[in-house]
């Protein structure tokens, strides 16, 4: 068994398990027999008249529903444990306080975050650490998914609540006033036509050299495309890289030209 890389006490490590779990169970029954079910799925059947990237969800009932939101309001689908380790190192590793998730969902992910942020902020002197403020924001705008993801953070306790602020409803308006001016890590996991204008929103927060993560870029890379487009043009300040997880991990750095 590999061993796992997040500091915390054994009872927070049982919940993400369990729930990472749950979340692979409910993907299975999602997809059927075809290859794994992703949340961008569902967005890029919506927006692309039902073409869906490499991994495909089950596209007839999709097509036959006209609430998209209906279908995944009761479904974990949460960010792969692999990709959630790496997020953790990577916050760790480069001591980030300040990170925004866009696309909380039940909350698994922010779990991580939250406990790497707080191991980062134990560097910090006494005198800092009182006066630093929850050092995740996350974002959610499905009602009952916020309920759920508070009684997972409840379950953690107090050293995974403290370091989160949740902003519950549409994130460009929750995003848009009460952010730090230097962010140092912003994780996109939301439907693909809310990538964009969510990262032009952040940019002017984000401190020169801090990283962006987006899920699936290659699964959902037509849904992706003016994001990706986006990052790849120089004058925006932005070096991408696809890391090799499934269906495609974005790591973008961001170095804002002087």
């Amino acid at each position: 068994m590999v061993r796992s890389p997040v500091e915390a006490p054994q009872h927070i490590l049982s919940l993400l398990d369990h729930l990472h779990n749950l979340s692979i169970e409910q993907e299975d029954r999602l997809k059927g027999d075809k290859a794994r079910f992703v949340s961008t799925d569902v967005s890029n059947t919506a927006s692309d008249g039902g073409q869906v990237g490499e991994t495909t969800a089950p596209t007839k009932s999709l097509e036959n529903d006209s609430s998209f939101d209906d279908l995944m309001r009761d479904k974990l689908i949460a960010l792969d444990k692999d990709k959630c380790h790496f997020v953790y190192q990577l916050i760790r590793a480069t001591g980030a306080t300040n990170v925004i998730e866009a696309g909380t969902s039940f909350g698994i992910s922010t779990i991580y975050l939250a406990l790497a942020v707080g191991e980062n902020k134990k560097r910090l002197d006494a005198a800092d650490r009182r006066r630093s403020k929850p050092g995740v924001i996350a974002t959610e705008n499905e009602p009952s998914k916020v309920v759920k993801a508070r009684q997972h953070w409840k379950q953690c306790g107090p050293e995974v609540e403290r370091e989160i602020d949740l902003r519950e409803g549409n994130l460009l308006v929750t995003l848009a006033t009460n952010v730090t001016q230097d962010v140092d890590l912003l994780l996109l996991d939301i439907w693909t036509p809310l990538a964009l204008p969510t990262v032009k929103l952040v940019q002017p927060r984000l401190r020169p050299g801090a990283v962006i993560l987006v899920d699936h870029t290659l699964t959902a890379a037509h849904g992706y495309k003016e994001l990706l487009d986006y990052f790849s043009e120089p004058a925006n300040g932005f070096r991408s890289l696809t890391l090799p997880y499934s269906g495609g991990f974005e790591m973008t750095v961001y170095e804002p030209r002087k």
